[in-house]
């Protein structure tokens, strides 16, 4: 935890990120790093669903010591604040201690399976532990007594003692709380918690991507959420293009709730195309949701919410002929870390492309996954290009594990105040470059560029679909 810090111990892989990161932080700032460049107006980011937030670093703490074959270390430990893109707040509890934090990262909802919770088995236990413990019990006197803690609680003490015990879950770290009310409090929430189930997301599509032909219901996309009801946005230029977001009987949509399906309705003399369509709510973010960054931030969990605004998009893609894929990604932290890369072709011939020298093809009719294996800490970026203009950015950071779930690494480095220089990328990423590609036969060039790979990049074409996790 970076900012919240004093000093933080960043053993193993901690130490080659830092240094790693440094070097292509001054790539970055000299220009050297190239490959996607940043997204065009034709050009549509991989799909995000739920809040996207600020984080504003710790503002309620304690403090604590972490305990390994180096020595002791004193850090922080607390709650963090988030600022909410477009209104709310959330406050967050760290789940991946030896990862720094960077100041005002962004950071997006994820499913657990896109983080290290994924393949934590004492998952479940972190959420037991937010949902009974501080500030989601507020009433300090009932926690102390629940927790048997004489002399009360301040919510100093409640939160740290609350970051302590998720850390030993999170993070298989000896680690105690300095004060004895916070450290009888994170002992009371180890020995108690149970595992309980993975919350579902604030908002979601299902599926994120769809496609078809001109004159058709593209679709259906149905919305999950837990608010009231979503505003339903129509693509930007349907005033010119006339696509409508109807619902089965064929009427425009403005608003949905939980359950709602949608379908993109294209008119039958539309020029192959692709849009997106977007969803928004005011709601609470269900307690126990993770927090990714898109740059190297540590995994933050959610432990409060105010009513806060939440989106999600999904990209249609229409054909009159021809390939038609409906692209969409995941990331996948539970198969050993990855990220999925899902194309549905409707069309009537085969969509082709080629990835870092790897051509692969998706049969008419036909859905498969393609498993980018990357690094941990590894960064990609890259853009699937198909007919009717179609151009898929993914780009992000993948970050499925945390200190005390890796092998070896004794070395210890002592950071007090966080650094510039660990924003950006590292040696492992991945940056593939754009190209375009015909209708007749879509393609996707990779090019791995010079920072990419230690052992390289695996693909792993898998011929079912993977169902959506909401």
């Amino acid at each position: 935890m970076f900012s919240s810090f004093s000093a933080l111990s960043v053993r193993g892989r901690g130490v080659a990120r830092l240094a790693a990161a440094t070097l292509v932080s001054g790539l970055l700032a000299a220009g050297v790093l190239t490959g996607a460049g940043p997204a065009s107006a034709d050009e549509t980011s991989q799909n995000q669903s739920g809040a996207t937030a600020t984080i504003g670093g710790l503002k309620t703490y304690g403090d604590a010591v972490i305990h390994d074959a180096a020595g002791d270390l004193t850090v922080s430990a607390g709650l963090f604040e988030m600022s909410v893109e477009g209104g709310g707040t959330l406050q967050t509890y760290c789940v991946d201690l030896h990862n720094p934090t960077q100041r005002d990262a962004k950071y997006h909802e994820t499913p657990w399976s896109g983080t290290s919770l994924g393949a934590n088995k004492n998952a479940g236990k972190i959420r037991w532990i937010l949902q009974n413990s501080y500030p989601q019990v507020n009433d300090l006197a009932a926690l102390a007594a629940a927790a048997g803690v004489r002399g009360g609680l301040s919510e100093e003490d409640a939160a740290a003692g609350t970051q302590v015990a998720i850390w030993r879950y999170s993070d298989d770290v000896a680690v105690d709380a300095v004060d004895p009310q916070a450290e009888r409090l994170a002992d009371h929430l180890e020995k108690s918690a149970r595992n309980v189930a993975e919350p579902a997301a604030s908002l979601t599509l299902d599926p994120p991507a769809v496609s078809g032909h001109p004159g058709e219901l593209l679709g259906p996309v149905t919305v999950h959420t837990n608010a009231a009801g979503v505003t339903v946005t129509p693509p930007a230029d349907a005033a010119t293009s006339g696509v409508r977001i109807v619902g089965k009987d064929g009427k425009v949509i403005n608003s949905a709730v939980n359950g709602s399906q949608l379908f993109i309705d294209v008119p039958e003399d539309a020029a192959d195309g692709s849009a997106e369509l977007t969803v928004q709510a005011s709601t609470t973010v269900p307690v126990g949701s993770a927090f990714t960054s898109e740059s190297r931030s540590q995994t933050q969990i959610l432990a409060g919410s105010s009513e806060s605004t939440v989106s999600a998009t999904a990209s249609t893609n229409w054909a009159e002929q021809g390939a038609i894929p409906a692209l969409s990604s995941a990331k996948n932290c539970a198969e050993g870390g990855g990220l999925d890369i899902t194309a549905a072709n409707v069309g009537d011939a085969a969509f082709t492309f080629e990835l870092m020298g790897i051509e692969h093809g998706i049969p008419a009719g036909e859905s498969r996954t393609v498993t980018i294996s990357l690094q941990e800490d590894q960064a990609y970026d890259f853009t699937i290009t198909g007919p009717g203009g179609l151009a898929q950015r993914f780009n992000g950071v993948l970050d499925c594990r945390t200190e005390g779930s890796e092998a070896g690494g004794d070395a210890t480095q002592t950071l007090s105040e966080p650094s510039p220089a660990t924003v950006g990328g590292t040696a492992g990423d991945v940056n593939l470059a754009e190209t375009g590609s015909s209708n007749a036969t879509p393609m996707i060039a990779g090019t791995a560029i010079a920072l990419v790979v230690i052992g390289g990049a695996a693909l792993l074409l898998v011929g079912r679909k993977k169902p959506t996790q909401d």
